[in-house]
């Protein structure tokens, strides 16, 4: 049986005088309220759904003392993880863990916007009710997770022990976890540390930053394994810490953003065009179980990531 449309409903909204000058749809996604999305936002604003003082206004218009804004909102329908036939790589099995390649473009589990077609539901199908329900019914087995245009090695639990104990491994940073990037090389050390503080960016809430005044403490050590005529590196990168869009961030704060990163690259990034996402690559993922047994996995190139690397080693700016 289909489940009904969710009713649509007029919300009204007044700008307060410490909501000036926020943008629009920062202001909406900041609503307390759990079906609002960034994609809905998004949707919303480009159908033309939100209007203020009566008016359609862009994304990035600044908000005024008392400007009323009206959005025609549906809350979305309740999620829920399914399994869907999803064919996914497994790296490593056994029977408290498994690490598996999480291609680039896929989200990790469920949301609003991205309700399936995500790891989670690849999941389900391969290993049923073989996840460890600690994180919930929507990320079973989830102990961390990797942006969606990031590749690689993720791990996965299959009890609520082993779920525990990488829990607290993670919390400890006693991970070993290695990642591969392809970044711009404007004067890069050829070894060296970020060691910063890490929170949301004051301009832009969809960014974090690390020049920040108040935030999470956050460390990535970084080697240089190959540099290029085209101005790039191949980068390999230890992080102490595991903080959102982390490597991203502190290569892109010392102007050396990871080619093809659109949210945080800018112009530098898409000066050498050899990938069409932010070249990170989750490499290596090591620890030890809890009854003392060592998982070491490395995880291959995808065909883009090589691809690219070939491109500049052969001294290509741009993709074939």
């Amino acid at each position: 049986m289909s489940q009904p449309e969710p009713t649509t409903t007029l919300h009204r909204f007044r700008a307060e005088p410490e909501d000036v000058g926020s943008r629009l749809d920062v202001f909406l996604t900041d609503l307390d309220d759990p079906s609002i999305t960034r994609s809905q936002v998004k949707r919303c604003l480009s159908d033309g759904e939100v209007t203020v003082n009566g008016a359609r206004v862009k994304a990035g218009y600044r908000l005024r003392d008392g400007d009323e804004i009206l959005w025609s909102h549906a809350p979305p329908r309740p999620l829920s993880a399914t399994p869907q036939d999803i064919p996914i790589e497994v790296l490593y099995e056994d029977e408290l863990v498994a690490i598996v390649d999480k291609p680039a473009g896929m989200v990790v589990h469920p949301s609003y916007g991205h309700p399936d077609g995500t790891l989670v539901n690849a999941l389900l199908h391969y290993m049923g009710s073989k996840l460890a329900e600690g994180s919930g019914p929507l990320r079973p087995g989830i102990v961390h997770r990797i942006d969606k245009d990031t590749s690689g090695a993720l791990a996965v639990t299959k009890t609520d022990g082993s779920h525990a104990h990488l829990s607290s491994l993670f919390a400890a940073h006693t991970i070993e976890r290695a990642y591969h990037a392809l970044v711009v090389d404007q004067g890069l050390d050829d070894e060296g540390t970020f060691a910063t503080l890490h929170g949301r960016s004051r301009g832009d809430r969809f960014r974090f930053s690390s020049r920040v005044t108040k935030g999470k403490r956050a460390v990535t050590h970084y080697k240089v394994l190959e540099r290029f005529d085209t101005q790039a590196a191949l980068v390999e990168c230890r992080l102490e810490t595991g903080r959102t869009h982390q490597i991203r961030v502190h290569f892109s704060d010392a102007g050396c953003p990871l080619l093809g990163d659109k949210l945080y690259g800018g112009r530098a990034a898409t000066s050498v065009r050899v990938i069409d996402r932010q070249a990170l690559h989750a490499l290596t993922l090591g620890f030890e179980h809890a009854d003392g047994r060592e998982v070491d996995v490395s995880c291959p190139y995808p065909k883009d990531f090589a691809e690219a690397l070939e491109a500049l080693r052969a001294g290509k700016r741009w993709r074939t």
